[in-house]
């Protein structure tokens, strides 16, 4: 792979990642986070950058410290912007608190940051955790129309389990599926198998799914888990397996064993990313069908730092 191949590189990273600065390892405060997504979205891997996530219960400091940084008319000197060209943040908000009273609070944040003088924003998507199949219907006779909801699939249906009655839950919905890779301890690391039995079960319930912890680096390798001084090491999985894997599995058709050996693949020079095709070792697609996978199949996913994608993919020579 090389500086040259960067087509697979710019359609499998388009909007791939969805900042979660808030939250561990990284756990910034308000303030820093949203002034690094601001820095983020004016950057040279700008287009790599999804939505800004935040719980609920913090969207009244995300308006206190990001509303200067938003797109729109700043009343605030020295962040004065008469025409931002930028379109308005999309955020994805954690449901940490009672559903219904949660969309109240988004309506008020949504309405709030329609107005220019507000900076421009909008919660667009909500991610909740799940207990039970059940849970999905509570929720979607409650959450609107134009927000898109993601369900965490319990972790007990995820190691060693059967993921497949949450995700044929959301099956005709516009809902996906959302998958936990990672955490802060290596047990909190589902396994390759555990990971390619929930991309199959989304396959084959035509069910978008998102990701999140656990995908710093682009390829599965044993990495750091927190940053803290002598931190607890583990193999981590890499945002180019999954991802990838996933497209393989939705346009190719590789079989759930295929899949583990791809998300268990540690030689970056397996992966195949050209000017037309993208892939793993013989298996390979087009740029067009990797777009479109990653429009309606396999979504994004979160991290709670930007940079360390970034990073990793110029060492590798792909940036």
């Amino acid at each position: 792979m090389n500086a040259s191949q960067n087509k697979a590189i710019e359609t499998l990273m388009d909007g791939l990642v969805d900042y979660a600065g808030l939250f561990p390892p990284s756990t910034l405060p308000m303030k820093q986070a949203v002034e690094n997504y601001g820095v983020y979205t004016r950057s040279e891997h700008a287009d790599y950058l999804g939505r800004f996530i935040s719980p609920v219960t913090k969207l009244m400091d995300l308006t206190e410290h990001g509303a200067v940084l938003m797109p729109g008319t700043y009343a605030t000197s020295g962040y004065r912007e008469m025409a931002d060209d930028l379109p308005a943040w999309s955020i994805s908000a954690i449901i940490d608190a009672d559903l219904d009273e949660s969309l109240d609070v988004i309506a008020e944040f949504n309405e709030h940051h329609r107005h220019e003088e507000h900076g421009l924003a909008r919660v667009d998507a909500i991610e909740m955790r799940i207990t039970d199949a059940s849970d999905i219907d509570e929720a979607l006779d409650l959450i609107p129309d134009e927000i898109t909801p993601s369900f965490e699939i319990p972790q007990s249906a995820i190691f060693g389990g059967d993921p497949r009655g949450y995700v044929a839950a959301l099956a005709g919905t516009d809902s996906l599926a959302k998958v936990r890779c990672g955490g802060v301890s290596g047990d909190l690391i589902p396994t390759a198998q555990d990971i390619a039995r929930f991309i199959h079960a989304c396959h084959s319930a035509d069910v978008a799914f998102k990701a999140t912890a656990g995908l710093h680096h682009p390829v599965r390798a044993e990495q750091n888990l927190t940053y803290e001084d002598n931190p607890p090491r583990a193999v981590m999985h890499g945002f180019l397996n999954v991802f990838l894997g996933a497209a393989l599995v939705r346009v190719a058709g590789i079989d759930e064993a295929t899949t583990v050996r791809v998300l268990e693949e540690t030689d970056s020079s397996a992966f195949v990313l050209t000017d037309t095709d993208a892939g793993w070792r013989e298996y390979t697609i087009n740029l067009i069908e990797l777009s479109r996978v990653r429009e309606a199949f396999a979504t994004s996913y979160g991290s709670c730092s930007f940079t360390e994608p970034t990073d990793d993919l110029k060492s590798l020579g792909l940036l």
